[in-house]
């Protein structure tokens, strides 16, 4: 296991994250399997599978790679920049703003770029836009929803509009919107997509599957996708919060899955599975009515795009072994062994 364990942390394999965490015994740190540090030499350094093992050995934790932080977790900074967005939506926070409250502006600039895809002014820009959005189709007149969100004048809004959107303010009514939004938790960030007050998307962010699921739901549901609030996104992170810390077994968020009949049946069977439990793909493919379609329902899991409350991390191979899991098979193990740990507490 040690020379599996060397060889995921040479080449900083990011799906060996919560799986184990390295002590390097030179300097007396340990830091996770990602970390951004010069490699030592194997003699220098032991492995453990839980922080808690590293710090009774002595160890304390990396500065640059944070072990003890959530994976993925979002920096104070950015926080501070989100509340205030929170509040006033409307507002523009510029690079002198952001050097007011001691904010390096290219920190931010990354930090939004590598875990939203866009600039700040973009993620700002989205944000306003969706405001408009939700005023124009309650009714709002154009240029109230125009100056309102910033913008000097109704023909730079509509134009803004329409490239973000896919039409003219004026067709706010008969446009659909899906919205995201990111949070994070014990073993990585993930995103929420809502589309009309229901759940259509909850993903890890580092899905490789991740960007032809937007796409896909762009295509179903005929919407264009903005980040932007919802009140379902903190009901969301509310339940996905209750089920880490062991309070939730089961969710009650409105959802809303297209595709196709048989894969909706598969998605249905996978809700029926009692928590802490598993089943086969076997299993699965009999209750569907198909006994000989375990390929038919190991892609119907795998096209599954809204993770843990719909929990295709339940279904197994018949042999025991963990296979087929878009968010990681090292997140499968973890998920599968709290649940059966947190039923053993109870």
């Amino acid at each position: 296991m040690d020379n599996k364990f060397y060889s995921a942390f040479i080449n900083k394999d990011s799906s060996f994250e919560g799986i184990f965490w390295v002590g390097v015994k030179t300097t007396g740190i340990f830091c996770r399997p990602t970390c951004g540090a010069r490699r030592p030499k194997k003699e220098n350094i032991e492995f453990f599978t839980n922080i808690n093992d590293a710090i009774l050995n002595g160890y304390r934790p990396c500065k640059m790679c944070k072990p003890l932080e959530r994976l993925g977790a979002v920096p104070e900074y950015i926080n501070t920049i989100l509340k205030k967005l929170n509040e006033n939506p409307h507002i523009k926070i510029s690079n002198y703003d952001l050097l007011k409250l001691n904010i390096e502006p290219n920190k931010v600039r990354r930090w939004f770029k590598q875990n939203h895809g866009v600039t700040f002014s973009g993620y700002q820009r989205m944000i306003r836009l969706n405001c408009a959005y939700n005023m124009l189709a309650a009714g709002g007149d154009v240029s109230s929803a125009a100056f309102e969100s910033g913008y000097n004048s109704i023909s730079g809004f509509s134009d803004a509009f329409k490239k973000n959107l896919g039409k003219n303010p004026s067709g706010a009514k008969y446009s659909n919107v899906i919205n995201l939004y990111r949070f994070t938790t014990p073993i990585g960030p993930m995103i929420a997509g809502v589309f009309e007050s229901k759940l259509c998307l909850l993903e890890f962010t580092d899905r490789r599957m991740l960007a032809t699921e937007l796409k896909d739901l762009k295509r179903h549901l005929k919407a264009n996708i903005i980040y932007g609030n919802n009140p379902l996104f903190d009901e969301t992170e509310k339940q996905i919060n209750e089920y880490f810390a062991g309070k939730r077994k089961i969710f009650n968020l409105p959802l809303v899955t297209p595709g196709t009949d048989f894969q909706n049946s598969a998605w249905q069977r996978l809700l029926d599975i009692p928590y802490g439990e598993t089943r086969s793909y076997k299993e699965q493919a009999v209750s569907v009515g198909n006994p000989k379609g375990v390929r038919a329902v190991a892609s119907a899991n795998g096209a599954n795009r809204i993770s843990i409350v719909v929990p295709c991390h339940r279904v197994i191979g018949s042999d025991g072994s963990l296979t087929g899991y878009g968010g990681g098979i090292w997140r499968k193990k973890w998920l599968l062994d709290f649940e059966k740990n947190n039923l053993v507490k109870k």
